[in-house]
């Protein structure tokens, strides 16, 4: 009885997991599209230059980060998916949803200098985990870049 009520747990947590998860995935990634709607007007460009006509414009450097943590049942089925090999399909929007949230927050950052682009873009991934045996735990994202910001109007946003 011990080993069936332990299975029940588990079963019940994964699905516990499997729908919570995907809900709060689903919310981030309307918010996500919805903030990448506002900040289309500002370019975020992998160039180490600015283009021809910001020249003349300030620079400063921006950055966003986050940490996004996996759920149980994206651990379990990444559990299950390292036993044979091949791509964990379950962490790509994990890191779809960070690297996304963390550009966006850069451009928050730029567009609050009043800066037309961000230039020289780059990208920092981290593993957060207390315990390197459970899994990946969370992941943090780093983006950062130089903010143009066209002269006489820092700030003014």
């Amino acid at each position: 009885m011990g080993a069936l009520a332990q299975l029940g747990i588990f079963f019940a947590l994964l699905l516990a997991g499997y729908l919570f998860g995907r809900r709060a995935e689903s919310r981030h990634y309307r918010e996500i599209r919805e903030r990448e709607d506002q900040l289309r007007h500002l370019l975020v460009l992998a160039e180490r230059f600015p283009p021809e006509g910001m020249l003349r414009h300030q620079s400063q450097l921006v950055n966003g980060s986050v940490v996004i943590s996996v759920d149980y049942f994206k651990t379990v089925v990444a559990g299950l998916r390292n036993l044979v090999g091949g791509n964990v399909s379950a962490y790509e929007t994990l890191l779809d949803r960070a690297r996304r949230e963390a550009i966006l927050r850069m451009q928050e950052q730029a567009d609050s200098l009043g800066a037309q682009a961000v230039i020289n873009m780059k990208f920092e991934t981290a593993r957060v985990s207390g315990n390197a045996a459970q899994g990946l735990g969370s992941v943090e994202v780093l983006a950062y870049g130089t903010a143009l910001i066209p002269p006489g109007t820092a700030g003014s946003r």
